[in-house]
Order: structure tokens, then sequence, then C-alpha cells
């Protein structure tokens, strides 16, 4: 008869294992991306290309693992309708997220890129409020505040600040606000709840499809025309395996963990990035104005978090309310991937 406290031990170090992953593989997709879009050794320094590559090779693996080999399943009840009114919105601006988050890489440091990016639950918690599915109150007006004083502090201690990049940066922030109010719609009055590898199956084709006009009118001219950027199949395979594995990843820390979890892996994940950053590349220079806003952002999105987990906890059961949490984790402290 196995010993249950062995057993416990053993789930216990898997669910850190699957969180360690996490953190590893979402701030190393971070360094990956930053470093094929900005080396000279890469040259590719087409932030579209890239994250059409990354969609379409998730495309691809989606169909092959679920259809192929059938090791997951796609969650049933989409339909044409779910699919034009949300599916292809919750592409659209995944898609969008993506490449101008990846492009503000050429002109801004990844620690910088990764405190603006705290500004998110503004951008999440005002379209809501103007979408109908929040409700404005003092004490989310405080919250609000904090991070917005926070960003603002870690903005003013940047040496080298590319206000280019800062709107890359920030449009991208307002694409996944996007996405987050879509998926929350898609979940709430659709309905229909899916897990983050049906999400991929579904989203990836309609965020490829999404990419792939703009790179035809945007990048492609460009490559056509210098011919100096070098191809390199072997890491840009191993660079949108990595995007992938990322996904899985979530979804392997989802099913063993809880929300709240999750959320503060990603917290831990982002501190990571920003003092990794430093130590990795040479346009990185963080001061203490920056780690002082940072950390005060940091604290205002920790606040935010607990009360919308303590929202969800109070409205729905624990099997109720688990999957409507997943979807909404899923990528949303990933932005760029």
């Amino acid at each position: 008869m196995a010993d249950p406290q062995k057993k416990w031990v053993s789930d216990d170090v898997l669910t850190y294992a699957y969180l360690l992953l996490y953190i590893a593989l979402s701030s190393g997709q971070i360094f990956f991306n930053k470093w094929v879009l900005s080396s000279k050794e890469i040259n590719f320094p087409y932030p579209l290309g890239l994250t059409l590559l990354h969609m379409v090779f998730s495309s691809i693996l989606c169909f092959v693992l679920t259809k192929v080999l059938k090791i997951m399943e796609v969650e049933e009840g989409m339909t044409l309708d779910i699919y034009i009114s949300s599916v292809i919105p919750i592409g659209a601006m995944f898609a969008m997220t993506l490449w101008l988050g990846n492009t503000a890489y050429l002109y801004i440091s990844v620690s910088f890129a990764q405190m603006l990016k705290a500004i998110m639950p503004v951008a999440v918690f005002i379209l809501g409020v103007a979408a109908g599915l929040e409700v404005m109150s003092c004490r989310m007006l405080l919250i609000m505040s904090v991070i917005s004083f926070g960003v603002l502090v870690a903005s003013y201690g940047e040496i080298d600040i590319n206000w280019v990049g800062v709107v890359y940066q920030m449009g991208g922030v307002v694409g996944e606000a996007l996405r987050l109010i879509f998926m929350e719609i898609l979940v709430k009055r659709k309905g229909l709840k899916l897990n983050p590898i049906s999400v991929m199956y579904y989203v990836s084709p309609c965020s490829a499809l999404c990419l792939l006009i703009p790179w035809i009118f945007l990048e492609k001219p460009k490559m056509d025309e210098q011919r100096t950027w070098n191809f390199q199949p072997v890491i840009l395979t191993l660079n949108s395996l990595c995007t992938f594995a990322l996904n899985l990843s979530v979804f392997l820390v989802i099913q063993h963990t809880s929300a709240l979890t999750i959320r503060v892996a990603g917290v831990v994940k982002d501190w990571v990035v920003v003092l990794l950053s430093a130590l990795l590349f040479a346009d990185t220079k963080l001061t203490l104005i920056n780690i002082f806003g940072y950390a005060i952002a940091i604290a205002g999105v920790a606040a935010y978090n607990n009360h919308k987990l303590k929202k969800q906890t109070s409205r729905a059961s624990p099997d109720e309310s688990e999957p409507t949490q997943s979807i909404l984790l899923i990528q949303s402290s990933n932005s760029n991937e």
C-alpha cells in the first residue's frame, strides 16, 4: 500500500517542478526573443515575421497533438457564431499584443518593457468598466493609482528612454487588455469554457492570418530589399518550440496548482526577467528609481490579483471558478511571450 506522506511529498515536488519550468520558460522565452531580434549574430530584426512564425508553428503543432497523435483533446462546444464573434477578435488582439510587444524590444530594454507591462491591470480595469464587466470603486481606484504611480516612477528612472519603444509596448498592453476582455466575454456571456490547449488550437490559426496580412505589406518588402538578414532554421524552430512549450507549461501549472499560485509565479518571473536582463544585455541599465517604482507597481498588481481572486471565489464554487481563471490566465503575464 502506498505511503500517503510519500505521495504528498512527490506531488509537492512535482508542483514546484512545474512552477520552476514555467518561470524558466517564460523568462527564457523573453530573453530568447530579444536575442533573436537584436543580436548581430542572428540578424533577424523582424518582430512581425518572428511572431507569425510562432503562430504558424503553434497551429501546426496543436493540430498534430490533438488530431493526429491525439495526445490531447480539444474541448467541444465551438460554433461558427462563437468563432466569428469571439475567437476572431481574441486572435486579432493576441496577434497585435505579440507583434507590438516584440517590436518594442528593438527600441527599449527587456527590463523597461517588463516594467511598462505592470500597467496591464489598469488597462484591463478601464476597458472592463467601459464594457460593463467591472464596477468602479474607491478600493479599485486606489489600486489603479498605486500601479500607475509605480510605473511612472520606474519610467522616470529610465536612463535611455525611447518613446517609440514605449508607444509600441503600450500598444501591446492595450491589445492584451482587449484580449482579456474578449476572453471574459467568451466565458461569461457565451458560456464556453476551454482549456489552454483548446484556446491555442482555435486562436493560433486566426492570429497567424491576422499577422500574415500586415507582414506581406510591412516587413516582406524590407526583407526582399535588404536581403542582409540571416534565416537560421534551427534557431528559429527552437525559438518557436520554446514558445509552444511555454504554453504547455502554463497548461501543466494550471492543472496542478491554483490560480493564485500561477499569479504569484508570474510576479516572481517578472522580477527574474528585470534583474537577469541587467546581467545579460548591454542596453539594460537599472537604477534605484527603476527598482523602487517597479516595486510599488508590483505591490499594486499583487493587491489587484488578490482582489480579483476573492471576487471570483465569492461569485462561484471552486469547480466553476477554476476554468474561468484558467482561461483568463493563459498568456496574460506573457504578452511578449
